[in-house]
């Protein structure tokens, strides 16, 4: 098998990065130029208070260069507002915002995903798709209302938390034995499925978990996170959970995280028997690629080593379906069973 013409025959969609903010406080560098900077003129909320957090000479793992080569067809770019303290709102939209100039001033060729028939330019020979997420849902300053103007902007994908608790869920970090969602969290699901966002439980509590699996009526995303037999960290998913979120429809995303892969020695191979275990237990059907990209998700240096990933994987005996299955189609049906119907954004 020829990896690179795997990669670039197939659908590979990847289910998680931080690629909006590791950008901005790169001197705010742009996603869609790669090496042009927007320069202080562009400082806002990101970039501002918080912009410290970011290491100032890390290095960058994608762009939609990066994506064009590697033939990463579409991400689902995420904005973190956890440590936006009591501007969750405000910091959410400076890095979406963020992320629309630049695409908009580049005049880049991309599909930003907002329906369905966004999805029929998904593909091996189309330009890359950007899927607008976040994480942790104080963004919606627990007002429906507010979610609706995010959908409206073109937000997609919501993660109900971050590690640490949110108006709608306890965080892995901070799970109460018993809890589920809150009432707002279970009103937040339901509103996101009538109108067509993707509910992912990365970070969320076992309650919080469990819980969104029965009130969603949609499949649900564990965006970016490996299998907790292998490693054992809150932010894993134990076998009990993985089998429920493949009974749900759901799909799990395995992440390139070093921390996840395992505790002492975490390499390629492990990352590999992540993939394994996880494909034993919830099935082929349930399995992508969340790799975390720009936020922590190191293990593989960056988008152009996908190619490393799926020829270890073909080294161990997945076909050229389940790779596919893999790489991107068991990511498109979640979208295709959630978004709404439309008609196609312009890029």
């Amino acid at each position: 098998m020829n990896v690179e013409d795997m990669l670039h025959a197939s659908v590979v969609i990847d289910l998680h990065n931080d690629t909006i903010v590791a950008h901005m406080r790169q001197r705010n560098a742009s996603i869609a130029r790669t090496g042009f900077f927007h320069g202080p003129e562009r400082n806002g909320i990101v970039t501002g208070p918080y912009g410290s957090m970011q290491p100032p000479d890390a290095a960058l793992q994608l762009d939609l260069a990066g994506m064009r080569s590697a033939g990463l067809d579409a991400g689902f770019f995420a904005v973190d507002v956890t440590l936006a303290h009591n501007s969750h709102l405000a910091y959410g939209l400076d890095g979406l915002g963020y992320l629309l100039y630049d695409m908009e001033e580049a005049a880049t060729e991309a599909t930003h995903v907002r329906t369905l028939q966004d999805l029929e330019r998904i593909g091996p020979s189309g330009s890359p798709a950007l899927v607008l997420h976040i994480e942790h849902a104080d963004v919606t300053e627990k007002s429906l209302n507010v979610l609706y103007a995010l959908f409206a902007l073109g937000v997609r994908s919501i993660g109900l938390t971050h590690n640490v608790g949110s108006c709608a869920a306890d965080g892995c970090w901070d799970a109460r034995e018993g809890v589920g969602l809150t009432v707002f969290g279970e009103r937040l699901v339901r509103e996101m499925n009538r109108l067509g966002m993707v509910v992912d439980l990365a970070h969320a509590s076992p309650g919080a978990f469990y819980r969104a699996l029965e009130v969603s009526t949609r499949p649900v995303l564990f965006s970016h996170g490996n299998s907790r037999a292998l490693c054992d960290t809150p932010r894993n998913l134990t076998d009990h959970q993985l089998r429920a979120l493949s009974e749900q429809g759901g799909v799990i995303g395995v992440s390139f995280v070093p921390a996840f892969v395992d505790s002492e020695a975490p390499d390629l191979e492990k990352l590999l028997a992540h993939f394994d275990h996880i494909v034993e237990v919830a099935g082929i059907e349930h399995v992508g690629l969340g790799s975390d990209f720009d936020g922590g998700g190191t293990l593989l240096p960056d988008v152009a080593a996908l190619e490393d990933l799926v020829a270890g994987l073909w080294d161990r005996g997945y076909s050229g379906t389940d790779l596919r299955r893999i790489l991107g189609e068991n990511a498109l049906r979640i979208l295709r069973d959630n978004l709404p119907a439309g008609r196609a954004s312009a890029p």
